[in-house]
């Protein structure tokens, strides 16, 4: 086995698929299953098994993978640093941050580069995704802090509680619903969606939602992030459900928000792993990263 196959392996399980994992090593799909097999190959065993299309980690992988991500946390740190001495940047600090991509629009770019004055000495690499591959990311050790929806999915985490946010109706700018100043759940009957978070618990939340209003709801579309839904919501494919959070990232589309009821709550925080002590630049850029997100909150009316 080499580097590169177990960097493979750690990306798989992190992100839960090879299409994502190639995206985050910057290789093609085919490359990343072939690193994949050449690692199962040398061990002797199996460590995914394909279900209804998706990958499922074995027994075997579970067990392997704490140590694969100290290993390959010591090697790229190894790299990282051999890299600095070669170029006389021997004191450089990297912090590595977990977002939902959405975020990666407008928000996080400003607060990095405000953070990121005067620290000559900072790298910061930023990692994206759905909220449960932003908490692999942290606990395999890809990320020291991530934004996720609260609950976590997964256990281990020590919690930094941010801010609630309400659920928001985006619309294509001139559809009917946009001359109404809050939209309900019975507005939407018949009407086709873009809904995000299938096998969520948001969406288990939603389609509770629409089961107590009667409605059956039109999906049209499936997505996995607020960006993708605001984008096809703007092409005219439907209507969707964000949170308040994001909604002003977007008011660049020509799409329209309204209000949205009954109300659907949102919390966020910040996860850490909980077994492994905080550094300052961490808790300086959390500060930071809090504070913004709190003065981003738009202000929509009840």
């Amino acid at each position: 086995m080499n580097l590169k196959q177990l960097e493979a392996f750690k990306a798989i399980m992190s992100t839960g698929s090879t299409i994502d994992a190639a995206t985050r090593m910057g290789l093609s799909q085919p490359a990343i299953s072939r690193l994949l097999g050449q690692l199962e190959e040398s061990l002797g065993f199996a460590l995914f098994l394909r279900r209804k299309g998706r990958l499922a980690a074995t027994p075997e992988a579970e067990a392997f993978l704490p140590e694969v991500s100290g290993l390959v946390d010591n090697m790229q740190r190894v790299q990282r640093m051999a890299n600095d001495l070669r170029l006389g940047h021997s004191r450089r600090q990297l912090l590595r941050v977990a977002v939902p991509t959405s975020m990666t629009q407008h928000l996080l770019p400003r607060v990095v580069s405000e953070f990121m004055r005067g620290r000559e000495d900072l790298v910061i690499e930023v990692l994206t995704g759905s909220y449960d591959t932003l908490e692999r990311a942290v606990l395999d050790r890809s990320a020291d802090f991530a934004f996720v929806r609260l609950p976590t999915e997964m256990p281990g985490f020590e919690v930094l509680p941010v801010l609630k946010a309400k659920g928001v109706c985006v619309l294509p700018q001139g559809h009917a619903l946009a001359a109404k100043p809050v939209i309900n759940a019975r507005d939407l009957r018949d009407v086709p969606l873009v809904l995000l978070g299938r096998q969520r618990n948001l969406r288990t939340e939603m389609d509770q939602m629409f089961r107590d209003a009667h409605i059956i709801p039109n999906v049209r579309m499936e997505v996995h992030s607020v960006s993708a839904a605001c984008a096809f919501v703007a092409e005219g494919m439907g209507v969707s459900i964000i949170n308040e959070l994001l909604a002003n990232d977007f008011a660049s589309l020509p799409v329209v928000t309204r209000p949205f009821l009954p109300v659907l709550s949102y919390s966020f925080g910040l996860v850490l792993r909980d077994d492994i002590p905080r550094t300052p630049v961490a808790d300086e850029f959390m500060a930071l990263f809090t504070d913004s997100l709190l003065a981003a909150m738009p202000q929509v009316p009840e």
